[in-house]
């Protein structure tokens, strides 16, 4: 008897745990696990792209030294750098060593002044487009005392005979630069070739052998931009000949041909053509140097330009 009732309360216990427990509770709900074949999300880049980072294009310029030591290039790339977003990469050398980083795929761009180069360059296929940009002329420029006695000779072939026969210093470019194929083609016309003490091939640009010319008193052939910006720093150099068809001096600029490489910024170089050419720019080009000298030190060349003073567009 009491064992059954000691089964009984056991029972009634029971359940008043169960009611104050407010009954058997209700299952909860866990999400669905993802399918283990849906794709993994993507990984965040490491780096992020280009425009988040401020990098811009770059374009490499392979120039003479004339463009860069005459203050042309300092004055008027920003323009094309603030407009287009690029930074500008210039490599100032002699024309023959633009022409040949242009052959290696070393530059995008050249602008050069030896056109006998330049249509070589062209034909053997290493440009893509080439465009008349702009001209001066070269000058022969030595001491005031002149001791080969060339001043105010208009005949250059002339006046490099007399320095020859006078053994007077002559410091030569001898970078195979365009000054330096329109110093040789000079003594060509001379029928001379240069030799001996007096004759100093310094294999330097324009502006260091305009430094040496002044310190040896020395005569050489030099652009008329880089001279007179030089002129600005103290040479005592003077023009002592001018004016022989024979020392016009063209630029032009060329874009290398892309097949040199995917690193060729192709369409970046002929944006840079096509700003160059433009009259804006040529505006520019011919402004440059007038308020120091009362006349600019390169004269605007370009088919549009031409095309916008009226004058035949294929012509010099």
């Amino acid at each position: 008897m009491k064992k059954n009732r000691l089964v009984l309360f056991v029972i009634l216990i029971l359940a008043f745990l169960l009611v104050s427990c407010g009954g058997a509770a209700e299952p909860t709900a866990v999400p669905a696990a993802a399918p283990t074949d849906a794709p993994a999300p993507e990984a965040a880049p490491t780096e992020p792209p280009a425009e988040t980072t401020g990098e811009r294009p770059r374009l490499i310029l392979a120039t003479t030294t004339s463009t860069e030591n005459s203050g042309l290039l300092a004055d008027i790339l920003p323009v094309f750098q603030d407009e287009y977003n690029v930074d500008v990469d210039v490599v100032a050398v002699g024309t023959g060593q633009a022409l040949q980083l242009g052959v290696d795929g070393n530059a995008d761009v050249l602008l050069v002044h030896a056109r006998a180069q330049e249509d070589a360059f062209m034909a053997n296929g290493d440009g893509s487009r080439r465009e008349d940009v702009m001209y001066n002329d070269f000058i022969i420029v030595g001491p005031e005392s002149d001791p080969a006695g060339i001043a105010g000779m208009t005949d250059a072939a002339a006046a490099f005979t007399q320095i020859a026969e006078a053994q007077a210093p002559f410091v030569s470019r001898g970078d195979d630069s365009g000054t330096h194929t329109k110093e040789k083609a000079i003594w060509a016309v001379a029928g001379i070739e240069p030799a001996g003490d007096w004759y100093i091939s310094a294999g330097q640009g324009m502006g260091a052998v305009l430094t040496m010319a002044d310190e040896q008193e020395a005569y050489t052939l030099s652009d008329r931009a880089t001279y007179l910006a030089r002129t600005l720093e103290g040479t005592q150099l003077v023009i002592l000949v001018e004016g022989d068809p024979i020392l016009f001096n063209p630029y032009g600029v060329i874009a290398v041909n892309p097949t040199k490489g995917e690193h060729i910024q192709a369409d970046l170089a002929n944006q840079f053509i096509d700003w160059l050419i433009s009259v804006p720019t040529q505006e520019l080009i011919g402004n440059f140097g007038v308020a120091e000298f009362g006349s600019p030190l390169f004269v605007p060349d370009s088919n549009p330009w031409r095309e916008s003073q009226g004058m035949d567009p294929h012509s010099s």
